[in-house]
């Protein structure tokens, strides 16, 4: 079975989901990388750091969420300002449909941004169900 997950199978037979093979999205038959949309993002004046993950979605299987940290004094971006900034800039698929500002991203101790904790969040957060795209099979 291939999930796209990493995980751990503790010796009394439970998996712990890690991480993700790759972070690349598919919405609605659509490959997107992350990273694209996140150097887009830094072109912003008022963002300090972007970074994009997917979650799950009826419709085209995963959306696009992206946690943003704002420069010091920058009044917080939404959805909507996000979606104006991009129009026109990038496709309108690669535009983020939920936006979470945040003061720090989830890190792990070396250092690297802990997306499948922000999927989590998100999902929670949004009450957006199982947290599987489309593809995506439940370990």
């Amino acid at each position: 079975m291939k999930t796209g997950d990493l995980a751990v199978m503790h010796e009394d037979g439970y998996v712990e989901i890690t991480g993700r093979i790759k972070d690349m999205v598919i919405r609605g038959g659509e490959n997107i990388y992350p990273r694209e949309i996140e150097e887009f993002l830094y072109t912003h004046p008022d963002i300090l750091d972007a970074q994009v993950i997917g979650v799950p979605d009826e419709k085209y299987g995963e959306e696009l969420c992206a946690w943003i940290r704002m420069r010091e004094g920058a009044e917080p971006l939404d959805a909507a300002a996000i979606r104006a900034f991009a129009t026109g800039k990038l496709a309108h698929y690669k535009i983020p449909r939920y936006v979470q500002i945040v003061e720090e991203f989830p890190m792990t101790v070396t250092g690297k941004v802990r997306k499948i904790e922000m999927r989590e969040k998100t999902i929670a957060a949004l009450h957006l169900g199982t947290g599987h795209g489309a593809g995506d099979t439940p370990v």
